[in-house]
């Protein structure tokens, strides 16, 4: 009976250490709301600042509904955890930000509580924004100020349980985060570090881009590749070749695709096409470079040693009706050797990575629902893909995309009508927006 009640206290004991222990990483941030603001010598640069930082890291696009006031929040953010919607960030004091300082805004930025002390939920990438100087977040507060107030209630997160209770949140954060700034790397250049505090803090790429795991955690230094959840889009590795590295561009390349959405080596589509037309697109020629520097020097994977050379396949039946349908659909505007057309108006599908690509994800999405790339100051007409999903079926899908994936020198595997029916079943949300 001592026994059991010294294992009992023991048990006891370790969880009020544990419970401490998630106290003090998660409620113990030492910021206090009612300090001052930090004064500032230019107010007019300090609102250019903020202006500034809210467009190049996409913060409207975000925190505004469809129809609604800029910067309201309510819209819906679908995750593989259930649909969180966004803040309402204009100066309202019931619904918006109105009754927040300075601090509480910092304090939301580098620790992800709100005002009211509740931890937030890691959709609002508070992983990455606090990686931002006080001073940018001062910027940003003093915009968002600036905003017309709107009363827009936010509607509460729809979470499955327990993934929005605070339990499972300050579990989550004790796994994933560590409120943090960007010390510069001497072994680098400041060219390069100012990439990296805009790759991985301001415009938090790896949101999208890292690779995570069940509980949606990930390193948030890593670019490794992510399917996003709840919305049927692939977001390519880039440290990987096969996929999205940006390792053999130019950083004059990377940065044109960054504030125009293509180059002639590939566009933006996509979620990433909306980065470019709400974000990126009005990054200075400096920050662009800055972030063209970081995104070339990623550290790559190791490529797979090339295949033995053999006899070029026959086509397979499915690849041989897949041509049929592309000789019928898309080489008009492709060509008949998926040479492309018209330099940047048709891109070519012959070596094109986002075509022999693995995962099949947005290869798919581009022939169900087409789309248009992102419409910039630098390519303000882009040609538009037309949507298929009420065209082709789930067979004739398989076969045009088996095919463009095998030939003309492309080497990728083929798709099968029940695996493009998995494919639209996950991306079915998508289609529902």
């Amino acid at each position: 009976m001592r026994r059991l009640t010294r294992i009992l206290a023991a048990l006891v004991a370790l969880a009020l250490l544990a419970l401490a222990a998630l106290w003090q990483i998660n409620f113990n941030d030492g910021v206090d709301l009612n300090q001052p603001p930090v004064p500032v010598a230019d107010a007019p640069a300090q609102l250019q600042r903020g202006a500034y930082l809210a467009r190049i890291g996409n913060c409207l696009a975000c925190h505004t509904a469809r129809g609604g006031a800029p910067g309201a929040g309510g819209l819906a953010i679908a995750t593989d955890f259930g649909t969180a919607y966004t803040s309402n960030l204009t100066p309202d004091p019931e619904h918006g930000i109105g009754r927040w300082s300075a601090a509480a805004f910092w304090r939301a930025l580098h620790h992800g509580r709100a005002a009211d002390g509740r931890l937030l939920v890691p959709v609002f990438p508070y992983t990455h924004t606090t990686l931002l100087t006080r001073a940018d977040s001062d910027a940003l507060f003093a915009w968002f100020r600036q905003l017309p107030a709107s009363p827009t209630p936010v509607p509460a997160n729809a979470l499955r349980w327990p993934y929005g209770t605070q339990a499972a949140l300050a579990v989550w954060r004790a796994l994933y985060f560590r409120p943090g700034s960007l010390a510069p790397e001497p072994a680098q250049d400041a060219r390069w570090n100012q990439g990296a505090y805009l790759v991985r803090g301001v415009a938090h790429c790896s949101v999208c881009h890292a690779t995570r795991d069940a509980l949606g955690g990930a390193d948030w230094r890593q670019l490794g590749g992510n399917r996003l959840g709840g919305q049927g889009w692939y977001a390519p590795s880039l440290h990987d070749a096969r996929q999205a590295s940006l390792a053999d561009w130019t950083t004059a390349d990377i940065a044109r695709l960054l504030q125009t959405g293509v180059t002639g080596h590939g566009r933006a589509s996509g979620p990433m096409a909306e980065v470019v037309l709400h974000g990126t697109q009005y990054l200075s020629d400096a920050d662009a470079a800055a972030m063209a520097t970081y995104l070339k020097a990623l550290p790559q994977t190791a490529a797979p040693a090339p295949a033995a050379p053999s006899q070029p396949r026959a086509p397979s039946p499915v690849a041989l009706a897949g041509a049929k349908v592309y000789d019928k659909q898309c080489a008009q505007c492709h060509g008949a050797q998926g040479q492309g057309v018209g330099g940047l108006a048709y891109p070519p599908l012959a070596g094109n990575r986002a075509v022999t690509m693995a995962p099949a994800d947005n290869l798919l999405q581009h022939v169900l629902y087409g789309g248009f790339n992102a419409a910039t100051a630098g390519y303000p007409r882009p040609f538009g893909m037309p949507p298929f999903v009420l065209t082709l079926s789930n067979a004739e899908i398989a076969a045009v995309l088996s095919y463009v994936r095998t030939a003309w020198g492309n080497s990728a595997s083929e798709l099968s009508a029940l695996e493009v029916h998995s494919l639209r079943q996950r991306n079915a949300p998508v289609a529902k927006r």
